[in-house]
């Protein structure tokens, strides 16, 4: 939704199946790689991925994600420093490989700084900074993030893997979910709706 308001910059970016991406005017989707002096960035997303408005992803050296894994508005996923703390002028300062195993949830405005590895199912929660690595099935939360609840692997939670096991399916039902809220719509209404709309158009 909104797949023209995504910025993507650089080479070595790839995506899996079944994205679902939503961006809007105001909080672009960025994508971006660093592939000078030196620096070969790439970004590597699996399948079945969720991406909201303002998200952004910026690699120098390799920044890996695993299928399923969603980021909520604003998230910044980012494997360098982008400038050194003496050397200001000159990018991209220490990189280093961030890697986000299967089913990782990634919060609102939530940061993950370079070098760091989250284990499968983790949450990250809005507003945290990861600067360390993140174990499995584990909430991390706060400046630096730590843990604050651990959770239970033998629940089979609903994941956006499982949604996508039949994605013909799955197509099917979003039809019939536009045909149920759009029964009412015409030609005219549309036109209205374009040209004199209203609060409930």
């Amino acid at each position: 939704m909104g797949a023209k308001y995504m910025d993507i910059y650089g080479r070595n970016i790839s995506i899996g199946d079944y994205p679902t991406i939503v961006a809007s005017p105001d909080n672009y989707v960025h994508l971006t790689t660093w592939n000078l002096e030196g620096n070969e960035g790439e970004i590597s997303i699996g399948k079945y991925c969720l991406l909201t408005p303002g998200v952004r992803i910026a690699s120098a050296s390799k920044i890996t994600i695993g299928d399923g894994c969603m980021f909520a508005n604003s998230a910044y996923v980012s494997d360098a420093d982008w400038h050194g703390i003496y050397d200001r002028a000159t990018p991209v300062g220490k990189t280093s490989p961030i890697t986000l195993e299967e089913n990782v949830w990634i919060g609102d405005r939530a940061v993950v700084g370079k070098g760091v590895k989250i284990g499968k199912n983790s949450i990250v929660a809005a507003g945290a900074v990861v600067v360390k690595d993140v174990s499995e099935n584990v909430i991390v939360g706060g400046n630096p993030a730590k843990i604050i609840k651990e959770l239970d692997p033998s629940i089979e939670g609903n994941t956006r893997i499982k949604l996508f096991e039949n994605p013909e399916g799955l197509f099917d039902l979003y039809d019939q979910i536009d045909l149920y809220t759009l029964q009412e719509n015409s030609l005219f209404e549309y036109l209205r709706s374009k040209f004199s709309p209203t609060k409930k158009h």
